[in-house]
């Protein structure tokens, strides 16, 4: 079995390793259109819900941090998405060498997995902020 840690060692393309190969123009374009989509959208909303944590703290009063903080919070939630969501990337053009029996495959693999858990993140920080926002109008 096939026990490198560096994924330029295990995934292949076209009996290549990963780190030698040599990309077709069509293969360049579809890599990086995907991490324009994926990878840049995770880490663009990753930046503004910091931005918007940096305001809510700088500028409102103290009973408004811990929305500030939720929203931190929620910002390291994404980027730690974004980088599961890199890492999965990579089944998604290469083939892992080694696999059991010798015998590469490529199988497709939908981003359902990163789907569901951004989609529990979200509606829990949700859910939060709305908590937080009752508890606000309580303590008028």
């Amino acid at each position: 079995m096939f026990t490198s840690r560096h994924a330029q060692d295990r995934y292949t393309l076209r009996a290549h390793r990963a780190r030698s190969i040599q990309l077709t123009p069509n293969e360049l374009v579809e890599i990086r259109a995907a991490q324009r989509t994926f990878e840049g959208a995770y880490v663009r909303t990753s930046l503004s819900q910091f931005s918007f944590a940096l305001v809510v703290l700088k500028i409102f009063t103290s009973e408004f941090y811990s929305i500030g903080a939720l929203f931190a919070v929620y910002g390291i939630g994404v980027l730690l998405v974004s980088a599961y969501r890199r890492r999965e990337g990579n089944r998604q053009f290469f083939v892992e060498a080694g696999i059991g029996d010798g015998e590469e495959r490529k199988r497709f693999r939908t981003s359902g997995n990163v789907v569901v858990v951004l989609t529990a993140l979200s509606m829990a920080a949700y859910i939060t902020l709305l908590v937080l926002t009752l508890k606000l109008d309580q303590k008028s």
